[in-house]
């Protein structure tokens, strides 16, 4: 009952100083949020200050939405909430599972509607993006504008307005039925209103709260002036793999390597480690369904995390989930074809043509070892981004 009246007293105060809240702020409230949540309300977890390294500089968070511990607490309930699809099945959660550092297990997710086009990206240090634009081919131009657009669409969730679907006002309605919701909307935006900017502020606000810095890369990072410098708490083949993935490769005539690194560096920019904005295609091109091409996929998540510390992936790899051996991923970039793909980054055609980075065993090695050194640990084990609901 604590969070209760710490709620209670909180709306209270708030009333007093808003002229758009509404009377039922006033009146005490009969409701027990410890009946549906195990959140404590009077000891809320930190969202809103949490340490970042002072050798992260990227931060896409807008003026209009900073992280409040209340507005991301309230992100967390809708990030949950299965009451966001239309089927009362399937929430945001649903394909960005906290065991896989948010990301998803199957290949392709699955929406109520049946199997979704593509992968769902791991959200990792998603506010440590300097692309703002969201989803793999970069159709949300903000992270609040990607929240909501799963939950309209008719595959995924459902409220499309479209065929027959509900559409989001009906989610709207249906949220005001949900007895905690205008009491938790209270608490985070000071009015019980239910809309759809505030839904995707506090889900946005959520989402940026999720973050990794507690790897054995910024363990070292923190030792050293910049990333060329060796680390000295990596070892030998993980500092060779560092080296490799920062240094540019040199290539012959015929666009093979003959020196230097691989240069992944040019599209994932340490030490976010997120994608250059002027990314283009990668190379992979497939459907989920196997045929036809996709070339529209420019946008890639953070490589933070896309493996455990044990090595382990955090689900299959790319927008089609080709594999879950983050080998395959070195093998694709290694000979790259670019027959049939107009939208082909020019980085990976040196003198127009497709690179050949002729990887040894050793290099392939080290570099698999040096992006296991991107795996934190707090982030698959924090229970403020965990499930608030009580089953």
């Amino acid at each position: 009952m604590r969070g209760l009246f710490f709620l209670t007293c909180l709306l209270f105060v708030v009333s007093c100083n808003n002229d758009d809240a509404i009377d039922i702020q006033n009146q005490p409230s009969s409701l027990d949020l410890s009946d549906y949540f195990s959140i404590n309300f009077s000891a809320l977890p930190n969202y809103s200050d949490q340490y970042i390294p002072v050798y992260i500089t990227k931060d896409n968070t807008p003026g209009n939405n900073s992280i409040t511990n209340e507005g991301a607490t309230l992100g967390r309930v809708l990030f949950y909430d299965t009451n966001l699809s239309t089927s009362n099945s399937v929430s945001c959660a649903s394909c960005h599972n906290q065991a896989n550092a948010f990301g998803d297990a199957n290949n392709v997710s699955q929406g109520i509607n049946g199997q979704t086009p593509r992968h769902s990206m791991r959200l990792i240090n998603s506010r440590f993006a300097i692309e703002n634009k969201f989803f793999w081919d970069e159709r949300a131009n903000s992270l609040e504008d990607q929240t909501t657009m799963p939950i309209q669409d008719h595959i995924e969730m459902g409220f499309s307005g479209e065929n027959g679907d509900l559409n989001f006002n009906d989610l709207i309605i249906k949220l005001n039925t949900i007895e905690y919701y205008p009491e938790l909307f209270s608490f985070a935006f000071g009015s019980s209103e239910i809309t759809e900017t505030k839904i995707q502020q506090a889900l946005a606000q959520f989402v940026r709260s999720i973050q990794s810095f507690d790897s054995k890369y910024d363990n070292g990072r923190i030792l050293v002036n910049n990333d060329v410098q060796p680390f000295p708490n990596f070892s030998s083949q993980e500092n060779l793999g560092k080296g490799l993935f920062i240094q540019p490769p040199v290539f012959d005539a015929s666009g093979s390597r003959v020196n230097g690194g691989v240069g992944c560096i040019g599209c994932h920019q340490a030490p976010e480690f997120d994608i250059d904005p002027n990314s283009l295609n990668n190379g992979v091109i497939g459907n989920s369904n196997g045929i036809g091409t996709d070339l529209t996929v420019t946008r890639a998540p953070s490589l933070r995390d896309v493996v455990k510390q044990d090595g382990t992936s955090n689900g299959p790899f790319m927008h089609i989930g080709v594999s879950n051996n983050f080998e395959t991923v070195l093998t694709h970039y290694d000979q790259i074809n670019p027959t049939g793909n107009t939208n082909l980054d020019p980085r990976l055609t040196p003198n127009g043509i497709g690179q050949q980075l002729n990887m040894t065993p050793v290099e392939r090695d080290a570099l698999i070892s040096f992006i296991t050194t991107l795996a934190g640990n707090d982030v698959y084990n924090n229970e403020k981004w965990s499930n608030p609901f009580i089953d």
